[in-house]
């Protein structure tokens, strides 16, 4: 990821981590954050006892598995112990989980002493293709997702696919979501490829992604000329539609797939999207074990979590949307009625 004096290595592959944290200082101690369900995995101790032979202080704090663990309260938990652990200036947190641990954990590391080291370990498809590359931070409030947090890179990003290998299969599907935007956004071959269904080999997959990420995130590191913007195709109802629905009922890539369906139905209405893509679009998901509706979804009960999403200004919501397969457009104009359209065709 190149951000000038912020910029730092992604490491995609197996059995890294004593070549890539070779010479990293770790003399202000590991504060290790991961969450219950990780921290029973076999490989979980032999990962800890690798940064024990690093470090002479490494101290493990585990949250909840879940959503509900991205919220203030655990963050501020966090921060305390911490704090009564004495971690100084130079300590370096290190993530291993999937986004909820990625967001929330960085979310410490950049506050705690007004920032400390970070490195992102995901576990989860979704988070090695997504959420631990870019710098985004943060935990929810009642009101929306991600309102409260901070832009803050890591100092390097280790994924190992193998990982991977002990995910249900429903959360493979989830991340395979977020892959499937970076084709839809960015590079129309690479999601006829993934239309196909999930690849054996994840390792080039996340490959790709990860490339794509870091290409329009280096060139507006922050969201100020919209082009970071394109990175939330779908995520505004998808966001929305999983508030409403409750956390856990479905699973933040299930809710953005929903979400990429209704944005492309709106793309085919205001950007002129071609007939076909609608269609495409949800034979991929399908393909990929994703949803492409849910039942009961309405512009009331979304309604509140549209208004506070992050990307609301004084001209209006702006939408992310396909003038094409792998082409983006920004939008302010798309009108309520639209917006209710689409929302139902994605009710089931």
């Amino acid at each position: 990821m190149v951000l000038g004096a912020r910029s730092y290595e992604v490491h995609i592959g197996q059995d890294l981590f004593a070549q890539c944290l070779a010479g990293f200082d770790f003399s202000g101690g590991i504060a290790l954050i991961t969450d219950t369900n990780v921290a029973k995995q076999d490989w979980f101790v032999p990962f800890k006892s690798r940064l024990e032979q690093l470090s002479s202080k490494v101290v493990c704090y585990e949250v909840e598995a879940g959503e509900k663990a991205k919220a203030l309260p655990v963050f501020t938990d966090l921060c305390s112990r911490l704090a009564q652990d004495r971690f100084p200036r130079s300590a370096t947190v290190v993530a291993v989980g999937g986004g909820v641990v990625g967001d929330l954990a960085g979310y410490v590391a950049a506050s705690y002493l007004r920032g400390v080291a970070f490195i992102q370990v995901p576990t989860t498809l979704l988070a090695a293709v997504d959420s631990s590359v870019g710098g985004k931070t943060g935990v929810n409030l009642p009101e929306g997702k991600n309102l409260v947090g901070a832009f803050y890179q890591p100092q390097k990003v280790l994924i190992d696919p193998s990982f991977l290998k002990t995910l249900p299969e429903r959360e493979l599907a989830a991340g395979m979501a977020e892959v499937i935007k970076y084709g839809l956004i960015r590079d129309a071959a690479f999601f006829q490829q993934m239309a196909q269904g999930r690849p054996k080999d994840l390792a080039p997959v996340i490959k790709r992604c990860v490339e794509i990420k870091a290409q329009v995130v280096a060139g507006d590191e922050r969201e100020e000329s919209g082009l970071r913007a394109i990175l939330n195709f779908g995520h505004t109802l998808g966001h929305a539609i999983e508030q409403s629905v409750g956390y856990g009922e479905l699973l933040h890539g299930e809710a953005i797939a929903i979400g990429m369906v209704a944005a492309t139905l709106l793309s085919e209405e205001c950007c002129g999207l071609k007939e076909g893509a609608v269609k495409q679009v949800r034979a991929a998901f399908a393909a990929n074990g994703l949803p492409v509706g849910f039942a009961g979804l309405s512009y009331e009960k979304l309604e509140p979590a549209l208004l506070r999403d992050k990307k609301v200004s004084a001209a209006g919501l702006q939408w992310v949307l396909l003038s094409e397969l792998g082409r983006t457009e920004l939008r302010r104009d798309v009108t309520e009625a639209q917006v209710r359209r689409a929302l139902a065709a994605c009710t089931l």
